[in-house]
């Protein structure tokens, strides 16, 4: 029996040549990923260990993106701590103000991260970079601290779903819309440790921002990571970008999954999780008697620049309903700049919208949108479990960039045109 791309990854950072589901493997780690609140749990852990130095400087990536600038005294001495570690130990990918950017956005802009990495992050959504044809998986702070010391991690190999894509996606939906539609389907616990892997006809048809929102999901799913095959869609976004040279794994023919999910793309609608959980899904067209008062576009999920523009196609030359407040956040200063220049900031302020820097704010209710009690927010969040924008009754309802500005608009939740 043949090996899946993620098995593949992992047996040969092992350096196995097979592995097998349910397997118990120590691998090599390409990076170690922590932010602003889970690193210093991280740094306290290694320096209890009695750790001196970390494995590879240059393969720790330290990005200050949830309350930067600091939002209160606590922020600020936990970026402290970030500071004063990576100075010591001359990490050379920390992300301070200025050159920060929402981690997940940041590392693929920048190239740190690449196809064929196994990578580790302190934070549930470094299965991102699964889109790039890399293992990539969220960890807890010691394992953070540990992966920083040696330099390896220990994994369960996961077994995995095969979703094979064919079709192509409507212009009013993206790859939110997808994973949204995934997750409504199979549940939220639906991968529970399983490898979510993207094949078929339909993959070509998806951006790469619609690929790492995708892959941005899979732990919504309970999954352990989600990926996609290098095409030529990779290889032309790795190409100038990535810092190390790409190695490519593909699955075997007779790769063994647990189950094979059909979806066409070209089926998918506008959808919309409603509170309190991601896989509570319907259309959005079924919603338009949901009045909002916020409007969230922004996140490790939908802040890249494809997300930016959607909102800006839909928000040009109108105005943001009465009532509604809009937040619109760049994923990275890159993005932001880009923006700028092409004058969708613009676009932004004078439809009524407020723009901010980079930040993961919002979405785990930490500032720059909290919500009081009794509100609703449509948001291109990754989450809308009870209390997690703010007021345990407030309600936060998912979606893409397009029905988000849509609904910013309207002032209730509707689909764009």
């Amino acid at each position: 029996m043949g090996m899946t791309m993620t098995q593949k990854i992992l047996a040969a950072h092992a350096g196995l040549e097979k592995v097998e589901a349910g397997q118990l493997i120590s691998a090599k780690l390409d990076i170690v990923l922590g932010n602003d609140i889970t690193t210093p749990v991280a740094v306290r852990e290694f320096e209890k260990a009695g750790f001196d130095r970390v494995f590879d400087r240059d393969k720790v990536v330290i990005v200050l993106d949830h309350f930067v600038p600091n939002k209160d005294i606590k922020a600020a001495q936990q970026s402290k701590t970030c500071r004063e570690f990576a100075c010591t130990h001359c990490v050379s990918h920390f992300y301070d103000v200025g050159k920060m950017g929402i981690e997940h956005a940041l590392l693929p802009e920048q190239g740190i991260v690449t196809a064929g990495d196994c990578i580790i992050g302190a934070d549930s959504h470094t299965c991102t970079y699964g889109a790039l044809g890399a293992f990539s998986t969220g960890v807890g702070s010691t394992d953070m601290a540990a992966g920083m010391a040696a330099g390896t991690a220990w994994f369960k190999v996961p077994s995995a779903i095969r979703f094979n894509l064919t079709g192509q996606l409507a212009p009013n939906c993206s790859g939110k819309d997808v994973i949204l539609t995934i997750i409504g389907r199979i549940g939220v616990d639906g991968a529970l440790y399983k490898s979510m892997e993207f094949t078929g006809s339909g993959v070509r048809t998806l951006s790469m921002d619609d690929r790492l929102c995708i892959c941005n999901m899979a732990i919504e799913a309970g999954a352990k990571n989600g990926i996609f095959p290098v095409d030529a869609v990779t290889m032309a976004y790795l190409e100038g970008r990535s810092k190390r040279k790409p190695v490519v794994f593909a699955a075997d023919e007779d790769a063994a999954y647990e189950k094979v999910i059909e979806i066409n793309l070209s089926e998918i609608v506008p959808v919309v999780a409603k509170p309190h959980l991601p896989e509570n899904t319907c259309p959005a067209a079924a919603l338009h008697d949901i009045r909002i008062d916020q409007v969230v576009i922004g996140s490790c999920t939908n802040g890249r620049l494809e997300d930016m523009e959607a909102a800006w196609r839909i928000l040009n030359g109108k105005k943001i309903a009465d009532g509604v407040r809009c937040i619109i956040i760049p994923g990275t200063m890159q993005i932001l700049r880009e923006c700028v220049e092409r004058g969708w900031y613009t676009a932004f302020i004078d439809a009524g919208a407020v723009v901010s820097t980079p930040t993961c704010g919002p979405c785990l209710g930490g500032y720059m949108g909290v919500l009081a009690e009794g509100e609703r927010c449509i948001s291109t969040t990754n989450r809308n479990f009870v209390g997690r924008m703010g007021h345990t009754r407030s309600e936060v309802y998912l979606a893409s960039p397009q029905t988000a500005a849509a609904s910013a608009l309207a002032g209730y939740i509707c689909e764009a045109e």
